[in-house]
């Protein structure tokens, strides 16, 4: 509010927040109808707004090297990689479905670290979502609807073809929670993390980028696999009766790694609501393994952190690559008591100073 002030002249008329999430197990099923198991972070994105009496809408970004953004309601959004577009597009879709009576100013800034893996572009998208429709007096907005616009604008203006795992935990996920979130009919139930758990993320050092076409590729190579086994997506694979023989070898890893991934992710549930640790750990750990081998999203650094992770922790918990993967975060899942104890021996394993590696509490 106070960075607002300086930048427009005046307080906002109100303040957003959005999310981040952290994926727990079940990373690139989610555009193939699968199941998911993310659940929403503390840190996030926070937008300051005031309506304007034109209809220009005048973004500034803090955390941004170029911060300032500016367009007419009517101009259409670019096409690129850059939170312009992010932003131009959020406010365009959502003008289209709860129009503004006038112009929007607006104050960005958040704490999520950008290229970790841990949604900052979605918690962005929705966050600007949800100003614009405080702007326009609702206060009724579908959160469902605010997911599946951002998610639209990720498609259209930044050129990846996420699923919709990211949004909807950002828009509708619960604090203290994961979400098992079915991708195909967006239904979901919350499952509550163990009060004697904690969750904690660690970031590798090593920035994320999904619009080098990495990330779309393996979206294509899971619809082709899809395509010759004859589903509708890889959701439909039963993985004890399937014949892999009419895939071609890197779709068959693809693919390998989305069936066996929807099912750990249906016992990692099971394994949370019933504070079932180490069970939940071995499955974190076999998910790294399909991520890394099978699908081929993990990166040489990531691996190794994920190897010293698990050895630090023992068999009571667990880590793996988290989010789209090609670097960013691990999560990594120990007893409570045990936190401190990780946390610290993290740390070590990379010197007095960490080497520039983040440790995070998620819960707990």
């Amino acid at each position: 509010m106070a960075r607002f002030a300086e930048v427009f002249g005046g307080g906002p008329e109100g303040v957003v927040f959005a999310p981040g999430r952290v994926n727990l197990i079940g990373d690139h099923v989610d555009y193939n109808d699968g199941l998911v198991l993310p659940m929403p972070l503390e840190v996030g994105t926070a937008v300051a707004w005031r309506a304007r009496d034109d209809d220009r809408v005048v973004v500034h970004a803090a955390d941004m090297d170029d911060p300032y953004c500016a367009f007419d309601l009517a101009d259409p959004p670019p096409r690129s990689a850059g939170w312009h577009s992010l932003a131009h597009g959020m406010v365009s879709l959502m003008q289209a479905e709860f129009p503004l009576t006038g112009g929007i100013e607006m104050l960005v800034s958040g704490d999520l670290p950008r290229g970790s893996g841990l949604s900052s572009s979605a918690s962005f998208c929705v966050a600007v979502g949800r100003a614009v429709a405080a702007s326009s007096g609702r206060t009724d907005v579908d959160p469902v609807r605010i997911a599946r616009l951002a998610q639209q604008v990720e498609h259209r203006f930044a050129g990846v073809a996420c699923g919709i795992m990211d949004q909807m935990a950002v828009a509708v996920g619960n604090p203290g929670n994961a979400m098992l979130l079915d991708c195909r009919d967006l239904s979901w139930r919350d499952v509550a993390v163990p009060q004697d758990w904690c969750v904690m993320i660690v970031q590798s050092g090593v920035t994320r980028e999904l619009v080098d076409g990495a990330y779309n590729a393996r979206r294509e190579q899971c619809e082709s696999a899809a395509r010759k086994l004859g589903v509708a997506s890889l959701r439909d694979v039963d993985p004890d009766t399937v014949d892999w023989t009419g895939l071609d070898p890197v779709e068959t890893r693809r693919a390998r790694h989305v069936v066996s991934e929807i099912r750990r992710t249906r016992l990692a549930a099971k394994a949370m609501a019933t504070g079932d640790i180490e069970s939940f750990g071995r499955l974190m750990r076999a998910a790294h393994v399909s991520m890394r081998d099978d699908f081929e999203a993990s990166h040489p650094e990531v691996d190794r952190q994920v190897i010293q992770i698990d050895r630090i922790i023992g068999p009571r918990g667990g880590a793996r690559i988290t989010g789209g993967g090609f670097g960013g975060a691990s999560v990594a899942v120990c007893l409570a008591e045990e936190a401190d104890r990780v946390i610290q021996e993290i740390r070590q394993e990379h010197g007095p100073d960490g080497a520039g590696l983040e440790v995070m509490r998620a819960v707990h």
